[in-house]
């Protein structure tokens, strides 16, 4: 099977096309688990790639895409979500939420919907490019476009 063909890849694909993104999914011949590396595969500024990290909330997955030139202040983002902790989550969390792999996570394509928080920073972007539900895929899409198809809101994450 090639890296098109994996299964996360199809439905992340899917559902791109069933909300009326405007991007494409490429597959890249390396690895894009971090943004500098996708940003260099792709020739952009690490600020355009949106992360896919998700974080447990008082035990309820929250998903922050936020822009690859920050770090999120999770104790911010939890004051702003109004819990009382928000802590990385483990790949096993991440799997059973997202049925993706760290590192590959998509804005979309989970078994069920994740409350989505997007990086206001990422609006200074015409082109952001999303993991596209495996290691090796990666989307270009709009600010406004990730916040309409994953029902986000923005956020300031640091």
């Amino acid at each position: 099977m090639t890296h098109a063909e994996h299964p996360s890849i199809q439905r992340v694909t899917t559902e791109l096309a069933a909300r009326g993104a405007t991007g494409d999914v490429r597959v890249l011949p390396d690895s894009a688990r971090t943004a500098a590396a996708a940003a260099a595969a792709l020739g952009c500024e690490v600020g355009a790639i949106a992360n896919s990290l998700v974080f447990a909330a008082d035990g309820a997955p929250v998903l922050i895409l936020t822009s690859g030139a920050h770090r999120v202040d999770t104790d911010k983002c939890a004051t702003d979500l109004g819990v009382t902790a928000l802590r990385r989550a483990t790949p096993e969390f991440v799997r059973t939420h997202t049925g993706q792999a760290i590192g590959g996570v998509a804005p979309i394509g989970h078994p069920a919907p994740i409350r989505t928080l997007v990086d206001r920073w990422l609006q200074k972007y015409d082109d952001v490019w999303a993991a596209a539900g495996h290691p090796h895929a990666v989307f270009n899409t709009t600010y406004d476009e990730l916040l309409r198809m994953t029902d986000g809101a923005a956020i300031e994450v640091e």
